[in-house]
């Protein structure tokens, strides 16, 4: 997919096919909604708070009384990599974890992964405002060298479109799964404040990039962010930018999750879903969880684990039917066990991600 062009005075590169310049990227730049502080074109991010305010300014989400420009010209979508996520979801419900590791610590990467081995299909390489990590080509590369199959996140928040490019590139090279492609949560108060946020392009965008790079693309939606009744219509649009799989935010019910899955096949979406559990066992990683804008979590049942004589054993439980539950709706073809899962470090956290993986995977055979 990548081919060598021309460059006055220094040789052949490397660049993605045609350059970015395909299907509504050439005239984004003019089209940036005023008032977002993401510059998106294609909004609105999943940080919109109950109320539709920005999660960066006091003001209404711009995006949210009048919606984004339509995507032009569908893109294709590359074929699944044989035995990866996509192509064993084919088969079968696909357990995805994320990878919760101590920063700049290949060592941690190596146990977590370690852990999670033999449990779960994939793991999700995050991508954190307030806690960076080695480059996502490197993390991809000690994921795979302790037998990981990494699906990486790249957020734009941090890096122009030329690092991004860079990134896909080097990502595509040492063969990671997919990239989960995100505009980007934006640094709050106090957080790396003398760092420049740069936002060149959006989540949309940079799926495109994906696209062309030859990467499998995958997408979030958070189904009870505000704008409610325009995040269905987000899918299809992420879709004709060449997404391959739509992985969800918490919601509050598995019947929240089938209403809009339902919804985005009627506004024309055919990907699949990966639907988000929330793994918790203790009062810090539940609240971490019901702390980020755009989530949504079963107050009732954080509050039954908490209280149990065995949190751990009841917030394995609460994540396992949770994720049988999801894995009954259709569209939905895997689920992402998201959250720290322990308070007990990185590794305690892993080990009851994979707990819960092994419970659901049982109770599909």
């Amino acid at each position: 997919m990548l081919r060598p062009i021309a460059h006055r005075g220094v040789g052949a590169r490397f660049s993605l096919p045609g350059g970015g310049q395909r299907s509504g990227m050439t005239t984004a730049a003019a089209q940036e909604r005023a008032g977002c502080p993401k510059r998106m074109v294609f909004g609105p991010c999943g940080g919109v708070r109950d109320d539709a305010r920005c999660e960066l300014a006091d003001h209404p989400c711009p995006f949210v009384a009048a919606p984004a420009p339509a995507w032009p010209d569908p893109l294709p979508v590359p074929a699944p990599r044989p035995g990866g996520l996509l192509d064993r979801a084919a088969a079968g419900p696909v357990v995805l974890a994320d990878l919760t590791v101590t920063p700049f610590d290949p060592a941690s990467v190596r146990a977590v992964v370690g852990a999670l081995a033999g449990a779960v299909d994939a793991v999700l390489v995050g991508e954190h405002q307030n806690r960076p990590d080695l480059p996502p080509v490197l993390l991809a590369q000690e994921v795979l060298g302790a037998g990981g199959l990494p699906w990486t996140t790249l957020a734009c928040r941090d890096r122009n479109r030329l690092v991004l490019e860079q990134e896909l590139v080097g990502l595509a090279r040492v063969g990671v799964d997919g990239v989960l492609c995100v505009t980007g949560d934006g640094r709050g108060p106090g957080v790396r404040p003398g760092v420049t946020q740069v936002f060149d392009l959006d989540g949309v965008r940079l799926t495109a990039l994906a696209a062309a790079a030859g990467l499998a693309a995958a997408v979030p939606e958070s189904p009870e962010a505000v704008p409610v009744a325009d995040r269905p219509g987000r899918v299809a649009l992420k879709q004709r930018a060449g997404a391959a799989v739509c992985v969800l935010n918490h919601v509050s019910t598995p019947a929240r999750v089938a209403g809009f899955v339902a919804a985005a096949r009627a506004a024309g979406a055919t990907l699949p879903f990966v639907a988000g559990v929330a793994v918790y066992t203790d009062e810090r990683s539940a609240r971490v969880l019901q702390a980020f804008p755009g989530l949504h979590l079963d107050d009732a049942a954080v509050t039954r684990v908490l209280a149990a004589p065995d949190p751990v054993e009841a917030g394995v439980a609460a994540a396992v039917a949770e994720a049988r539950a999801l894995l009954a709706v259709p569209g939905v073809v895997g689920v992402d066990l998201s959250g720290l899962a322990s308070d007990r470090g990185v590794l305690a956290g892993a080990r009851v991600k994979a707990e819960v993986a092994r419970r659901i995977q049982e109770g599909e055979r």
